[in-house]
């Protein structure tokens, strides 16, 4: 896979030894078990596969690459890069300004930007309609468009899936970027429609068999269709992509439960005319952290910490899997440990910062502690929750150590 420039700061001391040894070890990802590295009084066990994937770090590749291509232009970023506070902190701290937020709001007016600005199109892709503004402007659109190559391959799959003439099912977000991108370039070939999860999918399985009334396809599915969808035309011949930062495990329980509802309104026979496999719109770096997560679901841990920005979908899926089996913390850097006894986690369920007593249990020895981050997260940034920890317990054996019987293994 290709070797990307990004900055230094981004890379880490402790997370990219392990990563390399593992790498080398196994190259093919056959073995999704997480790495140990024990500190004597705390032992981490560390994701097999987390932090940038390779759209991520094309992305800022290529925004850095504009920064240093354009020292004399205005640079703007459609909205966010990623999802992670701390690499868009330092974007904009190079000079670059946002033109809108996560959710589409307009920041800066497009009357605002001219032919000579340089925009930089974000890694979860934008909307065919902003690409007309932006060519409209004199803006070139492809020179800096850092859309990640695995969500250009849903709009590709989107597209077959309309020339085919299906209906196009977006499992996602609907006021995600991704999401968002996605419904704009789908609904040029076909019918769209953005089914939120398996519960929403169940109500349109019962739009599809009669159970539920027809009439309240347009009630309950507000907002979330191509202009002049059709339930009783559009429902016939379907096929389900997603966003790519999407629990997979979710994706294909809604493509397997609308199978099973394509099968039992017209048969064996006949199921592939109605329902198309596009199980290969599934993103690779989003399986391999939740696999990996798996993984680390099969050990024995004291407490679990994700580390990654709080609007990550990719990240918040993989608290999602933790928090069943062990008391899980989200945090975004290091700066959220106040103590061993506090720490400030972002709750995925009521969407809000809470300060969270009796973090590191007291009174254990050893204590076990699983770490992963999103696909948007600096390894640096795992490092600094990594050493903070251990500045806080004072452990006898040093990084430098640990990682030397880490490689003895």
């Amino acid at each position: 896979m290709k070797q990307f420039e990004i900055p230094d700061f981004y890379r880490s001391p402790i997370i990219s030894k392990v990563k390399e040894k593992r790498k080398i070890e196994d190259p093919r990802k056959k073995d999704f078990s997480p790495s140990l590295l024990d500190f004597g009084k705390i032992k981490f066990y560390i994701s097999r596969h987390f932090g940038f994937c390779y759209g991520v770090e094309n992305a800022i590749e290529i925004s850095y690459k504009a920064i240093q291509e354009n020292p004399d232009k205005r640079i703007f970023l459609l909205s966010q890069m990623i999802h992670n506070p701390a690499v868009n902190e330092d974007l904009t701290n190079n000079g670059i300004k946002f033109i809108q937020d996560t959710d589409g709001t307009q920041l800066i007016p497009w009357e605002n930007i001219n032919c000579e600005d340089i925009v930089i199109i974000p890694a979860f892709g934008t909307t065919v309609e902003i690409e007309t503004i932006l060519s409209a402007i004199g803006v070139d659109v492809k020179r800096y468009n850092t859309t990640c190559p695995f969500v250009e391959k849903v709009w590709n799959r989107s597209e077959r899936l309309g020339m085919d003439k299906h209906t196009v099912l977006i499992h996602g977000k609907y006021n995600h970027e991704e999401t968002r991108a996605t419904f704009s370039h789908s609904k040029e070939n076909a019918p769209v429609l953005i089914l939120k999860d398996l519960n929403e999918a169940k109500v349109l399985g019962e739009i599809i068999q009669g159970i539920e009334p027809i009439e309240n396809f347009h009630v309950f599915f507000k907002g979330k269709f191509s202009e002049g969808f059709n339930p009783l035309t559009d429902l016939t011949k379907i096929g389900v992509v997603n966003q790519t930062t999407m629990l997979a495990t979710e994706t294909q329980e809604i493509t397997d439960y609308l199978r099973s509802i394509m099968l039992r309104k017209y048969g064996e026979a006949d199921l592939k005319n109605h329902i198309a496999d596009t199980r290969d719109t599934l993103c690779y770096a989003t399986n391999d952290n939740q696999t990996a997560t798996y993984g680390l679901i099969e050990k024995e841990a004291d407490l679990a910490i994700v580390v990654g920005g709080y609007n990550s979908s990719n990240t918040t899926h993989l608290v999602e899997l933790l928090e069943q089996k062990f008391p899980t913390y989200f945090i975004k850097s290091k700066e959220e440990i106040t103590s061993l006894n506090i720490v400030n986690s972002f709750n995925i369920h009521r969407k809000e910062l809470e300060s969270m007593t009796e973090f590191i249990p007291e009174n254990k020895n050893p204590i076990t502690i699983i770490i992963t981050s999103g696909a948007s997260c600096p390894d640096a940034i795992v490092d600094g929750v990594i050493q903070r920890i251990l500045e806080l317990t004072q452990t006898s054996v040093s990084i430098d150590e640990a990682l030397k019987n880490h490689f003895l293994q």
